[in-house]
């Protein structure tokens, strides 16, 4: 793997993270809203990330053949979780159904901090890979001195 490559598959999971974490914040922000355009409550909100060939390389067509291929990661979709709305009694809510039942996004605020703490982790780890690069990078542009 070049240089450049690692520098491509580091930032590919900075902007992946970096979309996560957007999502995650949203879902923390709406998670006692229960009203949207769409009507209903808050849907709670997850990437769904793939590998995917780091384009444009040239080890891609060295190490394909090897099958070792650079791979980055990639957000391919963005997807509602499914779950049904949690039910919270409060009848004097101006959203509540005649039995009193308010139905409230699907969003458990711990799980959120749980997965916003690992979204975190993932992006300062991509960070210390992108230094360690450039870290390389210079220790061999040293050498040349």
């Amino acid at each position: 793997m070049d240089f450049f490559s690692s520098m491509n598959v580091s930032s590919s999971a900075l902007s992946a993270e970096r979309t996560r974490m957007n999502l995650i914040s949203g879902n923390l922000a709406n998670a006692s809203a229960t009203r949207t355009p769409e009507g209903g409550p808050y849907k709670r909100k997850d990437a769904v990330f793939s590998a995917t060939p780091a384009e444009n390389s040239f080890s891609r067509a060295l190490d394909g053949a090897t099958g070792r291929e650079v791979r980055k990661v990639e957000v391919t979709q963005i997807i509602e979780d499914q779950n049904p709305p949690r039910l919270q009694y409060d009848p004097s809510h101006p959203d509540a159904d005649p039995q009193g039942y308010v139905a409230m996004p699907n969003v458990n605020v711990v799980e959120e901090m749980a997965d916003m703490i690992n979204a975190t982790r993932s992006y300062e780890a991509n960070v210390a890979a992108v230094q360690a690069a450039k870290s390389m990078a210079m220790k061999t542009l040293e050498i040349s001195k």
